[in-house]
């Protein structure tokens, strides 16, 4: 059974209707929040298993990352032009196929070439989700929708330690991706009884292939440039000339984006300035996001002495806050508007990451753990809604898949350059399950992330409007 078409905005957040579409964007999409997170969790059991080193496991939680940063844009511009939702559907298929390949790798490398293959379909489906929330519901009900994807997706993104580490304690690592089979089978079944189909009329059908390439490829060369610096603890040839090819192709890729015909990237959308300087808010808050959950669950373990599911426990003040707050901060950016959230929010986050950088040996939970994991929930609630509603916002409708591919990509770039980049700042080297490296470390990493959530604040109160009117584009 299909789906009827039906006007841009003509369905209800309350109705039935209404629900289903956004149970099944929210589950699509989380399946991919989970994984870019649930891995962390299961890294120390991973290198055991598989005898893998620093390295294999920076590209376990990077492979993924890089596709999924990659073709994100490519997955947003390929919605408007062919469909969201049939584009959407592809992604969770291929992502569900993804999956069962790495639940049975049997090696470290086989399990990291699976893991980027399952990035190419996060890329499909997440800039979907968000388009189909956009195309579908109109005004008042927008805001709704979007609150609530942001609320439920962020705490899918938080929940994911603590399933992860129940999985690994009571199962095996494998299961955190085959778990993914069944909720795709769930997302496929309610997208085509529910979901309406939903394109730019106006869309060129042209794909621009130079800029996916020049895309992906300067995000590998940054990326391994930074994961072999991490390894090798000196910048030497390799290291150098991976950071020098990288940064080159993403030159490139700016220039060919500047000339296409039919950007994957559209240029005129970075001269509205909400919405530069929403996306590079993006950059800055995402990137001390991964950063955080990335060295606090793996800290918890190696120097706390936490077991996997303790763990993964530890962030579940974040799921509940996120729960009961994100959908009431994306109202109430609605009304207020949306700098003081994004302004205040990310400095509250940034209070909870230097409440974290004191974690060492036998650190109790409830006072070493808990008080900064709640401030830094706090801070998230405040911040995840209103910063989604406003990058969507900021650019015109029948943009909507570019724009939320856009986000999504700033986002898991961000991701992406934290976990390559920050073992290296924090000078935690080859040696991540070296209890007395990462506990220094992970003090470096905290301050670090708090510094990175300032500069959001500041780059949202310098370029994000006061009222929700103001952030649609003039022309």
């Amino acid at each position: 059974m299909t789906a009827p078409a039906e006007p841009a905005g003509a369905i209800v957040y309350a109705s039935a209707r209404g629900r289903w579409i956004l149970f099944a964007t929210v589950l699509g999409s989380a399946i991919a929040f989970i994984d870019a997170t649930v891995v962390t969790i299961a890294l120390p059991t991973i290198a055991e298993d598989l005898g893998a080193s620093t390295a294999d496991l920076q590209w376990t939680v990077n492979a993924y990352a890089l596709t999924l940063a990659a073709f994100l844009l490519l997955g947003g511009s390929l919605g408007d032009r062919f469909g969201r939702r049939r584009v959407f559907l592809v992604g969770v298929v291929w992502f569900a196929v993804a999956s069962l390949l790495c639940a049975v790798a049997p090696t470290i490398g086989v399990l990291n070439a699976a893991r980027a293959f399952q990035g190419v379909g996060g890329a499909l489906l997440t800039p979907g989700s968000l388009a189909i929330i956009q195309a579908t519901f109109s005004g008042t009900d927008r805001g709704r929708a979007i609150g609530a994807w942001s609320g439920l997706g962020g705490i899918a993104g938080a929940v994911a330690p603590f399933l992860g580490g129940w999985i690994v304690e009571v199962t095996t690592w494998r299961w955190i991706f085959g778990i993914n089979l069944p909720l795709a089978a769930v997302v496929v079944w309610v997208s085509v009884r529910h979901v309406p189909e939903s394109a730019d009329p106006t869309a060129v059908k042209k794909l621009d292939i130079a800029g996916t390439v020049l895309g992906a490829l300067g995000l590998a060369g940054l990326t391994y440039g930074f994961t072999i610096w991490t390894e090798r603890g000196t910048p030497d040839a390799l290291v150098v000339g991976s950071l020098v090819f990288g940064v080159l192709a993403m030159v490139a890729f700016v220039v060919v984006e500047s000339r296409a015909t039919a950007p994957l990237l559209p240029p005129k959308l970075f001269r509205w300035r909400p919405f530069a300087g929403t996306n590079a808010a993006t950059l800055l808050i995402y990137a001390a996001i991964s950063g955080l959950f990335f060295f606090l669950v793996v800290t918890l373990q190696v120097v706390a002495g936490y077991s996997p599911l303790a763990a993964g426990l530890a962030p579940l003040p974040v799921t509940v806050l996120m729960l009961l707050l994100s959908p009431r901060a994306g109202a109430l950016s609605t009304i207020m508007g949306p700098k003081i959230p994004m302004t205040v929010g990310p400095l509250v986050c940034a209070v909870g990451a230097v409440m974290l950088a004191g974690i060492g040996p036998d650190s109790p939970y409830l006072t070493h753990v808990l008080p900064g994991v709640v401030v830094f929930g706090l801070g998230l609630s405040a911040t995840v809604a209103p910063l989604t509603t406003t990058a969507l916002a900021s650019a015109p409708d029948h943009l909507a898949g570019v724009a939320s591919g856009v986000n999504n990509a700033v986002a898991r770039v961000a991701g992406l350059l934290a976990i390559a980049v920050l073992p290296l700042v924090a000078g935690v080297g080859s040696s991540l399950t070296d209890p007395a490296a990462l506990e220094s470390a992970n003090s470096v990493a905290m301050f670090a992330c708090a510094g990175l959530l300032a500069g959001g604040a500041v780059i949202s109160l310098l370029t994000v409007p006061s009222s929700a009117d103001a952030v649609r584009p003039t022309t």
